[in-house]
């Protein structure tokens, strides 16, 4: 006797990705509003208008959610893209500015996806873990960069190494907080300013 074929409904399957999208949408701004230690999964599913126990075998357990949020802020940072449009530069000045720009707009366009984990690290049981996860790309993108400026005919008065350390300190997402969240420094004037405060050191 032939075993029956699983039928999964491309309809259902459709409403079964919303779903989850909108679990991780709620997580993620809950989670940079107030803080991962302070919200539940009850709360969660509420903002996002289901169940908990829809959320449990939709997305799993708020450390599964945290989990997702880092993957998906990586995949939509567009540091790929960007990057390519650096490394296409052949003066200091216009890699500094292309670099400026495309962390200005990953930092701007994923700061809630940045608020979220940044909040979660001390009290998550493996922050340090996640916070190397969720910028790795980052600082090696950075990094190549201080190897693409060695490579141009006048290169930074530092050792490549050191070059992409401070790459890391002016356009990590610890630079941006701090001018634009604790300071209070519009974007535009941030991305300006780290443009050309990197310029002045590094020659």
């Amino acid at each position: 006797m032939p075993s029956k074929r699983s039928y999964v409904s491309p309809l259902r399957e459709q409403a079964a990705v919303r779903t989850r999208a909108l679990i991780v949408e709620q997580a993620t701004r809950l989670f940079a509003e107030r803080g991962y230690g302070r919200v539940t999964v009850a709360d969660i599913a509420a903002a996002a208008g289901v169940a908990s126990k829809t959320v449990f075998a939709s997305v799993g357990s708020k450390s599964d959610i945290l989990n997702r949020i880092v993957d998906q802020g990586v995949s939509a940072s567009g540091y790929e893209q960007a990057m390519t449009e650096l490394l296409a530069e052949r003066t200091p000045e216009s890699v500094l500015r292309a670099l400026a720009h495309g962390t200005r707009v990953g930092n701007e366009g994923q700061f809630t996806v940045h608020e979220a984990i940044r909040k979660a690290l001390p009290v998550h049981e493996d922050g340090e873990a996640l916070w190397e996860r969720a910028t790795a790309d980052y600082r090696e993108a950075l990094h190549r960069t201080a190897r693409h400026l060695h490579t141009l005919d006048a290169p930074p008065s530092y050792p490549e190494k050191e070059t992409g350390d401070l790459l890391w300190y002016w356009f990590g997402p610890t630079s941006w907080r701090t001018l634009v969240v604790e300071s209070g420094w519009s974007w535009d004037r941030a991305e300006q300013v780290l443009h050309r405060t990197a310029l002045a050191a590094l020659w």
